[in-house]
């Protein structure tokens, strides 16, 4: 069983401030929702629906899901939090109107302190339901008022972060000419290709879903497909952006990497602390992911005070300047980005939270 209330995951920064276990056995309902910090504002994250072996994995992701949540809407500038959600199942089997909207209650429960959004296994029609049941949710479609799929904006961020990153190893922010190799194709690595191949780069794909590599070589039929991600992070590539699931970066994958930069949308991409100093060790720029994905989370955060796309997508535009002020400050103080970033998520709430304790 994960320590809960352990020493924390990063620096000096504060424990999970609440994990809920929610449970409704009319509907098979089996959630956890956790909020890491509430210390810039309400916690946002998105709500995951995954099949986990057992609850000990489920309570795992939603610890280190939401304290990446938190890392992202400080680096993101949001006045915003960090939380998460895990349903526990299958959501092409166990989805049903009743499990979501019994979901919907616990959220509503919370009172404001965790907002919900679309994850892996939920989707905006899905966030239209839940929010039968609860006022504190975004993601939602537009027909309701919500920015519909967040993955536009992730994977343009994402997109930006790779520009930055690009410049910073070889002097000019285009991946034009650059071989990118996309593990996972789904919501938002698709997208990716589009920006990719919009801007000159050679692409090669994998993922576990043959009909995703198929959309996309249907759309781009010159994509190059290798048959795995082991095979992915082999490959001859300039840029590895992994956009499956997370820990991807590993004590095995890191040694064989052949990337020079990776940057990509999947959430949690080291698989534990040391592996940034691997990377660095290597000569890999690494763009930290809670930095270049956050696009979805902007996107989602704007519905908050009533969606608006383009104000949404100016404001995602700016990982690109975030993601260079990191490689900066990365070399100046001699660390690897990810600690870099760590160091500014955490400076940001530490100095922006101690405001809440001037009485009003």
């Amino acid at each position: 069983m994960p320590n809960v209330f352990g020493a924390p995951h990063k620096g000096t920064e504060p424990r999970h401030e609440q994990v809920v276990f929610c449970q409704d056995e009319a509907s098979g309902l089996r959630a956890i929702i956790a909020i890491y910090s509430t210390a810039l504002g309400p916690s946002l994250g998105g709500t995951r629906f995954f099949p986990y072996g057992t609850e000990e994995e489920a309570l795992a992701d939603v610890l280190n899901l939401s304290r990446g949540m938190a890392y992202k809407a400080a680096m993101a500038g949001l006045d915003l939090g960090g939380g998460k959600a895990v349903i526990i199942g299958d959501p092409a089997v166990d989805k049903s109107e009743a499990l979501l909207r019994a979901y919907g209650r616990f959220v509503q429960s919370l009172n404001g302190r965790y907002y919900t959004a679309c994850d892996v296994g939920t989707y905006s029609e899905d966030m239209d339901i839940v929010a039968r049941e609860s006022r504190y949710v975004t993601g939602r479609t537009v027909a309701h008022g919500g920015a519909g799929d967040s993955s536009i904006l992730t994977a343009f961020g994402v997109f930006q972060g790779m520009r930055a990153a690009a410049e910073t190893m070889w002097g000019t922010p285009s991946l034009h000419g650059k071989r990118v190799g996309v593990e996972g194709v789904g919501k938002v690595g698709h997208r990716l290709v589009e920006h990719l191949r919009e801007d000159g780069a050679d692409v090669v794909v994998c993922d576990v879903n043959e009909a995703a590599v198929d959309r996309v070589r249907s759309l781009h039929p010159e994509v190059e497909v290798v048959t795995d991600a082991d095979a992915m992070v082999r490959a001859d590539l300039d840029v590895y952006a992994p956009c499956a699931l997370g820990g991807s970066l590993n004590d095995d994958t890191v040694p064989v990497l052949r990337a020079k930069v990776v940057c990509g949308a999947a959430n949690n991409q080291l698989a534990h602390t040391g592996v940034e100093k691997s990377l660095a060790d290597r000569g890999v720029l690494y763009a930290p992911d809670y930095v270049v994905n956050s696009g979805g989370v902007i996107q989602v955060a704007d519905e908050i005070e009533g969606f608006n796309f383009d104000r949404a997508k100016a404001r995602a535009s700016g990982i690109y300047d975030t993601t260079r002020k990191i490689f900066a400050l990365a070399a100046d103080d001699g660390v690897p980005p990810a600690v870099a970033a760590d160091r500014l998520a955490e400076r940001r709430m530490s100095e922006i939270g101690r405001l809440r304790g001037i009485l009003l």
